[in-house]
């Protein structure tokens, strides 16, 4: 046993003791002691590899899908002996090395076992104790008692359900927050209601592809970024919220001399490491400060020298900066130079109450961001005087109200420095996730799993900003002067995390508790889960025929099955097919290709990038080798595959578990963005309207118009968020705050991806989920460090012990992404410091998700402090006797 006390309670509690494994292996009717088999899997005939048993004392290390939503997919191996896991491991497949880095796993990364045999699992299907038919006592959501059901009784409610209330209220009323196995039932079944946001790529969403700019579409390849001179990283902790090697991959260009600039409001981990310099920057005003940085090279600028501005590229490669560079057809007084330096339509300096006024001179940047003028000057000039410079704004400061247009000032100001398409430059928003450090097209990447949608017969989709609204109030916008009425009376979650993970949770809990039914898929009682009626456990990814995952450009990770299904936990696809069964469904519909199928064929159809072919030219040949004994024997297994020639083995590429590319500077997979369009614009256009980069974008204007909520000019103009810096001030010109002064900005954290794992308590431990405060803001309302701290907005009120740091800017709060809410009912107070709660959903622009935008007043609470969450009881709903 361990030494670690909360791993040795789960130990005990769950079925990673041999003892009890062997106990409850027996209750399963010995299923579960074909845990070992999953890296033989489909290599000898199925019945074989059903019934085979681990020989006495073999140890079989597997690749285990890490399969969380950080961005990494890195390897992950679980050690089984004797049929039961033993412990963890990442990558060790080859020598660790710059040009060629092993795929290491996080701390979450190594908490997956956690997520698969913690003692929180739900173990069987469940209802709430008060439920009855129509929702029973609806308020008893989120705290009733739980029961154990059969899986015959919670399928049967969950099925008649849906038909009580399809034939009362019609398919619209059946909201679907996500899992595309229950989708494709529904969909047959007459359709259902969905939703969609902007969630992680804010405003770059439909900003990007609309000015030519994609999100993550800039970003050049790991060698090219060794080749810059200067790094200017925007909104951006990699470190903490880009799993995998990519923080790695920006250390070489440390490492190699580049200096590298963080704007941010706070100094976060990736600044400590990679930073030569921190400015620290007001949230939502990132727009504001890039708009003084453009004032100061138009005002500064030499045209005969080309000193500061790339007057070559934005003639040839773009539209709309200035008068003589407009697209056909466009008002010629909306123009981006005339914007920044306040010229009315005869180029005098505009009146106030004009729409370009007034200028937009670092002074002016300054009173809204707060960055000295004087550094904002010199920051332009260094970017533009500097030859080889990456500009990378990850996506926080587009998760903003009303930063529709900051995409297109961030491509602007790349564009005015030319540092788009050239070797050792790169201009690259969205710069996050999967793709950091390390961008270009797939060196390897798997096939087509063989399933093909569904399409859904009702049409309607609300907006996350609306969604709990329109449950609540009947009403969503569907466009422009197009608000719909609806009458939502289910809720079913059949993946995802919708409720805890969107904005204006407080709204959304009451949501749940006024419509009919509530049910949801899951692993373990997550938010959505909580608040349901009828809980059906699902698998995890370690219980299930394996999967395949990239992580990277380089990597193909092969994960096997782990564990047979623990308990009577069933996979998503079966529910479905059982759900739809009693609607009288068509189970082939359904789940036409098996989870197997799906694996072998994304497996057989991966391919590689051929090292000869430039990456502009595509070229890809298979990955695997495939034997004809390889054809039979999945034959037999009920797999369909062909013969081929590739790259790796099946057997051997099953065993190691992952592919990666190898690589080395000056090889032909190096990538420039948008190199081919720089040199040939007219022969290599851009898919934008006019073909060229858009800093006057019509299109831009149109799309934004259609969604109903707001207008905007078609050039990159700053507009305040409604719950941005100036609405921290009741009298902004006299500089009087108003009710909720501080600013609230919102990270990603080491303790979860997004939400996942933040039910494991040595996380907790490890990351204490604290709420940073400067000790200028704290000191004004008598707060010491690690009192309890009540933090209120407009729209809910949460708890968090405080820590007072300089790293966090004066007048700026931070509180980490996805706690777990636990509400005091009596009071309406979170104690988990869930964001969600004080963030509200407003929907503006493109129907953004603004989560650093947020006002909030913060306290010292006079109740009882907070116990540290690590001592909190785990969400355990059934227990055994």
């Amino acid at each position: 046993m361990s030494d670690n006390p909360f791993l040795t309670q789960s130990l005990t509690n769950t079925v990673l003791s041999r003892r009890r494994f062997l106990k409850w292996s027996a209750a399963l009717g010995g299923t579960a002691a074909l845990v070992a088999s999953g890296l033989k899997l489909g290599l000898q005939p199925a019945t074989t590899a059903s019934a085979a048993a681990p020989t006495a004392g073999q140890e079989k290390w597997v690749l285990a899908a890490c399969w969380h939503n950080c961005g990494g997919r890195c390897v992950n191996y679980a050690l089984m002996k004797d049929g039961v896991f033993v412990r963890q491991k990442t990558d060790d497949t080859h020598p660790d090395s710059t040009d060629y880095p092993q795929q290491r796993a996080c701390a979450r990364g190594h908490a997956q076992r956690y997520q698969v045999f913690g003692a929180d699992r739900i173990k069987y299907p469940m209802k709430r104790k008060n439920w009855a038919p129509g929702g029973g006592d609806k308020s008893l959501r989120g705290r009733d008692e739980w029961v154990r059901i059969s899986w015959d009784e919670a399928l049967n409610i969950v099925s008649s359900e849906l038909k009580r209330i399809k034939d009362k209220y019609g398919n619209r009323s059946v909201f679907v927050s996500g899992g595309s196995e229950i989708q494709r039932a529904l969909s047959l079944f007459g359709g259902y209601t969905g939703h969609w946001g902007t969630t992680s790529l804010g405003t770059w969403t439909t900003t990007g592809p609309a000015i030519g700019m994609p999100s993550s579409g800039g970003m050049n390849d790991r060698y090219e970024l060794r080749k810059s001179e200067l790094f200017v990283a925007w909104g951006s902790n990699p470190i903490w919220s880009s799993g995998g090697s990519y923080t790695w991959n920006t250390l070489q260009a440390k490492l190699g001399g580049t200096r590298f600039i963080f704007i941010d409001p706070y100094y976060n981990d990736s600044i400590r490491i990679l930073g030569d310099e921190w400015i620290p920057i007001r949230p939502t005003t990132d727009h504001a400060m890039m708009l003084g940085m453009a004032y100061v090279l138009i005002t500064e600028d030499d045209p005969k020298t080309n000193k500061l501005i790339d007057w070559e590229f934005l003639n040839n490669c773009t539209v709309g900066f200035d008068r003589q560079h407009m697209p056909t057809g466009a008002d010629p007084n909306e123009n981006f130079r005339d914007y920044v330096l306040g010229l009315d339509e005869t180029g005098k300096p505009a009146a106030a109450g004009h729409k370009n006024y007034p200028a937009k001179t670092p002074q002016w940047a300054s009173d809204i961001c707060g960055v000295p003028p004087n550094r904002i000057r010199s920051l332009a000039l260094e970017i533009a005087t500097t030859r080889d410079v990456t500009i990378a704004s990850a996506n926080a400061p587009a998760r903003v109200r009303r930063s529709d247009s900051w995409p297109q000032m961030f491509m602007t100001f790349g564009a005015m420095t030319g540092h788009i398409g050239r070797s050792g430059s790169m201009t690259s928003g969205g710069y996050y996730h999967s793709r950091y450090g390390n961008g270009g097209p797939a060196l390897v990447q798997p096939g087509s799993s063989g399933v093909t949608s569904i399409a859904n017969p009702v049409k309607d989709s609300i907006n996350d900003n609306e969604m709990w609204d329109a449950i609540l109030n009947g009403k969503y916008t569907a466009g422009y002067k197009d608000v719909r009425e609806i009458n939502l009376q289910a809720i079913y979650h059949g993946g995802g995390a919708v409720l805890q993970t969107r904005d204006g949770m407080s709204k959304g809990l009451a949501a749940h508790r006024k419509v009919e039914f509530v049910v949801s898929h899951a692993q373990i009682l997550t938010t959505n889960a909580r608040y349901s009626d009828v809980v059906l456990p699902v698998t995890t990814a370690w219980e299930r025929d394996g999967s395949v995952l990239t992580g990277n450009r380089e990597i193909l990770i092969w994960a096997s099955q782990v564990t047979k299904p623990l308990f009577e936990a069933k996979d998503d696809s079966w529910i479905a097919v059982e759900v739809g069964k009693r609607l009288g469904l068509d189970a082939k519909q359904i789940d036409p290709v098996s989870n197997l199928q799906q694996v072998y064929s994304q497996i057989a159809g991966a391919t590689i990038k051929k090292i000869d072919t430039p990456n502009s030219q595509g070229g890809y040949e298979p990955l695997v080798t495939i034997t004809p004994q390889d054809v039979t024997s999945m034959a037999e297994a009920g797999v369909a595959i062909k013969a081929q020639s590739g790259k790796v083995g099946l057997q051997e590429f099953m065993e190691r578990g992952v592919y990666q590319v190898p690589r080395k500077a000056g090889d032909n997979y190096e990538y420039v963005a948008f190199k081919e369009f720089r040199d040939d614009p007219v022969k290599n256009k851009l898919a934008t309207a006019t073909g060229k980069f858009e800093i006057h974008s019509q299109a831009l204007a149109d799309k934004l118009k259609a969604f109903g909520w707001e207008e905007y000019r078609p050039i990159p103009t700053y507009n305040p968020s409604d719950e941005g810096y100036e609405a921290t001030f009741k009298d902004f010109k006299a500089k009087v705050k108003g009710d909720y002064p501080l600013q609230l900005h919102n990270t990603h954290y080491l303790r979860r991806a997004h939400s996942v794992f933040d039910n494991v308590p040595h996380l907790r431990r490890a990351f204490p989920n604290e709420f940073l405060m400067n000790p200028i803001d704290a000191e004004a309302r008598g707060i010491k460090f690690g009192d309890t701290v009540l933090i209120t907005s407009k729209h809910g009120k949460v708890l968090r012990p405080v820590v007072l740091t300089d790293r966090i800017l004066p007048g700026t709060v931070d509180l980490f992404h996805g706690a777990w809410v636990e509400m005091d009912e009596a009071t309406g107070i979170d104690k988990a410091g869930a964001d969600n709660i004080i963030s509200g959903a407003v929907p503006t622009g493109q129907g953004t998700s603004g989560w650093n935008s947020c006002i909030v007043e913060v306290k010292k609470w006079d109740g009882k402090p907070l116990d540290p969450d690590y001592t909190w009881p785990q969400r355990i709903p059934v227990k055994e006797a």
